[in-house]
């Protein structure tokens, strides 16, 4: 048995402290009118956070589980069952093929700057292309992380890298009450993630790499490589549990393989092939399946020029247009392709001699 080695997280806040945080998110004056009720919702939220009620509200977890008597949280088991749900109408041959489009941009006009980004653009013409033919196409704006109300994808916890099981898929991180870890977004990308035949992602390079709201999402699909389905079996975060079953043999398996990719990355400077080479590298991993040279896409626009006429650059760029409508295009034939049987992914008949 391996150890689980502690001694690195904080102090738990004391009372006066965690009043400081708790009143900083009513700042405006107008929420003085008010002050007794905030006083005793403060109180409640104290409570919940000095006996680390992470999931207050709880179901017995039922025929199919390791532990039938052990309490999951009913957010996650209502997550667990849409996951499942999805996946029998994805693999039901009589449903529409759907292909899930995600727009990695942080930019949209409903926000400080004002206007929509580029990457919106390039994903509404992938959309139209999708319905010429035929395909279902789910639009994941990635951008009203920065524009919506309390709307959240909280940062991956690395359970994955104590031990594969401690992992859960869907993610049972959050969310987390007891620490107002709330309103993550996750479990519905989840579901639309599992739902789709095929997956494009379009995004701008910030900075050499993918934009952060992007990266959240990537992150939090750790589960869906590997992860475990069933939390019972490591009575929820019990690290030493999820060690021993690791070290007895774990399957990692990948909950997301076999449906068809492509990508669309652009930028301005620099950043666009290493950007699209590590998210190709990472749905490969996954067991997704590439969907050839015209499934792939990186290219500059207004290579060098000034920002505020990018939009402008990318109207007289229909090369790069027509390139996007191709991405679409390769990734529908690929998921037809995979769907009729005629691509059988090599990951689907061989095993790998050291999984992870």
């Amino acid at each position: 048995m391996t150890t689980v080695r502690k001694g690195q997280a904080p102090a738990r806040l004391e009372r006066d402290e965690f009043h400081r945080k708790f009143i900083d998110q009513f700042f405006d004056p107008a929420f003085e009118a008010v002050a007794d009720e905030l006083a005793a919702v403060e109180e409640v939220a104290w409570q919940a956070y000095r006996d680390k009620r992470k999931a207050p509200r709880t179901q017995k977890a039922g025929p199919g589980f390791a532990d039938p008597d052990y309490d999951l949280s009913i957010e996650w088991r209502t997550a667990h069952d849409r996951l499942l749900a999805a996946e029998a109408r994805q693999r039901d041959p009589a449903t529409p093929s759907r292909i899930l489009l995600i727009n990695g941009a942080a930019r949209n006009d409903g926000s400080c700057p004002g206007e929509m980004s580029k990457t919106w653009r390039l994903t509404q013409i992938a959309r139209d292309t999708l319905a010429v033919q035929g395909v279902e196409a789910d639009v994941l704006d990635l951008s009203l992380l920065t524009s919506d109300y309390d709307r959240h994808i909280h940062p991956c916890k690395a359970c994955v890298s104590t031990a594969m099981p401690l992992c859960h898929w869907p993610c049972s991180c959050y969310p987390n009450h007891a620490e107002r870890q709330t309103g993550d977004w996750m479990n519905e990308i989840y579901e639309r993630w599992v739902a789709a035949h095929g997956v494009i992602i379009l995004t701008p390079v910030y900075w050499y790499q993918a934009p952060s709201a992007l990266k959240l999402m990537i992150d939090r699909l750790v589960c869906a490589d590997g992860g475990n389905p069933d939390p019972s079996s490591t009575q929820g975060k019990d690290a030493g549990k999820a060690k021993q079953i690791e070290l007895d043999g774990w399957d990692y398996p990948k909950h997301l393989a076999e449906r068809a990719f492509g990508l669309v990355v652009h930028g301005d400077v620099a950043g666009i092939e290493g950007t699209r080479r590590a998210l190709s590298d990472w749905l490969n991993w996954m067991g997704l399946v590439d969907s050839g040279s015209f499934g792939q896409l990186d290219r500059f626009v207004g290579y060098y020029e000034s920002y505020a006429a990018s939009h402008e650059a990318l109207d007289r760029d229909t090369a790069f247009q027509e390139e996007v409508r191709n991405v679409a295009r390769a990734v529908t034939l690929a998921v037809h392709d995979l769907r009729a049987g005629r691509i059988v992914p090599p990951e689907a008949r061989l095993r790998a001699p050291r999984p992870k």
